[in-house]
């Protein structure tokens, strides 16, 4: 990875005495997808929000973390989403009682409050995404089927024109014809120029469509490579991938 848009470590970080996140270090280039792979309590959410500057009260972390080579470990979360990060919580966090397209707009409400020409002009793009969203563009979000909600909170993501997206676990509590029409659309996004770093625990859907990978255990770095290379690693097809048998693209 010659050009980078991201990196991040070694980082450390703690929720009081516990250590989440021990010597942590990543990269991410423009146009890539990168996954971080672990077992539930890894420490890859604590790592997302560790990156986007959102991690609670009690938290802390230390290391560096640069964007598009700049240091931004003293920056707050909104000059961190001005700068072009957009985080997919887990909880995908929408509001329920608004509708898609007044959720959608919320995710470009940066460009309005800038007064940009043109603000919502992302809705093509993500309409063209998601269909369904556009069929639904009138119905409250909290009507939605779990799928639809994980499509509007990547859309809503998408309409601030980020450069890197940091996904957290997408296909959480996702049936899996679901969960691959979901994977599909992130692999599609790479065409739109957008980094993405994906964290999930779906092992083999992450590393089929990622690029390059590293594995969590228990807050450390255990493994990393190119995703083809991890997604036939004995280790990997062991622990995460089931059955023995390697995720092949």
């Amino acid at each position: 990875m010659d050009e980078v848009i991201l990196e991040a470590g070694p980082l450390n970080a703690r929720y009081g005495k516990v250590e989440a996140l021990h010597g942590m270090k990543l990269r991410v280039a423009p146009g890539q997808i990168v996954t971080v792979i672990g077992a539930n309590g890894a420490g890859k959410s604590t790592l997302l929000n560790a990156l986007m500057g959102a991690l609670p009260t009690g938290a802390s972390c230390a290391g560096e973390v640069r964007y598009q080579g700049e240091r931004i470990g003293e920056w707050d979360v909104e000059e961190r989403v001005a700068a072009g990060i957009a985080l997919v919580p887990e909880r995908r966090e929408l509001f329920g009682s608004m509708s898609v397209i007044d959720n959608l707009r919320l995710g470009a409400f940066r460009r309005y409050r800038a007064r940009e020409p043109a603000w919502d002009d992302g809705l093509e793009r993500v309409f063209s995404l998601f269909p369904r969203l556009q069929e639904r563009i009138n119905q409250a979000a909290n009507t939605l089927s779990g799928g639809e909600r994980q499509m509007l909170a990547l859309g809503r993501a998408l309409m601030g024109r980020p450069r890197l997206l940091l996904l957290d676990e997408p296909s959480l509590g996702l049936a899996p014809l679901v969960v691959r029409g979901i994977f599909r659309i992130i692999d599609e996004l790479r065409t739109t120029g957008v980094a993405m770093l994906l964290v999930e625990q779906n092992a083999r859907a992450a590393l089929q469509i990622a690029d390059y990978g590293y594995v969590l255990e228990t807050g450390d770095l255990a493994l990393e490579g190119p995703a083809r290379e991890l997604a036939i690693n004995e280790r990997v097809v062991e622990s995460y991938l089931g059955l023995g048998k390697p995720a092949l693209r």
